[in-house]
């Protein structure tokens, strides 16, 4: 049984997929409590779903891409099996995890987004190291900035675990807090081989809108 906060149908805003329809599983519960959070309400709510039922659903939207996120998903055991069962599948499966707790177990199937917390998040220094070992060429980091200073210790994380060279560098803007053109001025002036991303579904639905 896994505990969960929603299951919906959307837009992928996020990560290479960006753009496909998209089934999201939403788990409940997480142990960060990141300052630009914009799920607070996966921390507590949820119901328990057992994986028949959660593979159930997922069917029911007739689409390949699932992305599986929260709160944290790698906290609730049963998330490694639900994977398996998924791209056994050959459901085209993503997981949105902090990169806090061990990634050993994730099916080398599914393609990991590693959501590394910067300075102005309140939870810098959370990402587990040991998870550079099972980061494989779909992996993908993915970094939220809220300032110059999120910007400056994002590139030297990059640099000193040579993200560029071997991965996927996603920079995004914290929504609201920093302009996507302030960002993409600053990736330019260093010349930085970080991808820019925007929060896709932020832009075409209402601040209201529960995202992703």
């Amino acid at each position: 049984m896994l505990k969960i906060n929603e299951i919906f149908f959307s837009i992928q805003g996020e990560s290479s997929w960006v753009g496909y329809p998209t089934v999201f599983v939403r788990t409940t519960a997480c142990h960060l409590r990141c300052t630009y959070c914009d799920t607070k309400y996966s921390y507590y709510e949820g119901q328990k779903m057992c994986l028949e039922e959660i593979i159930s659903k997922i069917k029911s939207y007739g689409t390949r891409y699932v992305c599986l996120t929260g709160g944290e998903p790698l906290l609730q055991k049963e998330i490694f099996p639900l994977i398996k069962n998924l791209c056994d599948m050959n459901f085209l499966v993503s997981i949105e995890t902090s990169g806090s707790l061990l990634c050993d177990q994730v099916d080398s199937r599914a393609k990991l987004i590693l959501d590394v917390k910067t300075p102005d998040s309140g939870a810098a220094d959370t990402f587990n190291l040991e998870n550079l070992k099972w980061a494989s060429s779909s992996t993908e980091f993915k970094f939220v900035l809220g300032s110059e200073k999120d910007f400056n210790w994002s590139e030297t994380f990059c640099r000193q675990h040579d993200l560029f060279k071997n991965f996927l560098v996603l920079y995004s803007p914290s929504f609201e807090i920093i302009s996507p053109k302030w960002l993409a001025e600053k990736i330019l002036s260093v010349n930085s081989p970080a991808r820019l991303q925007l929060q896709l579904h932020k832009y075409i639905w209402s601040s209201d809108q529960r995202g992703v």
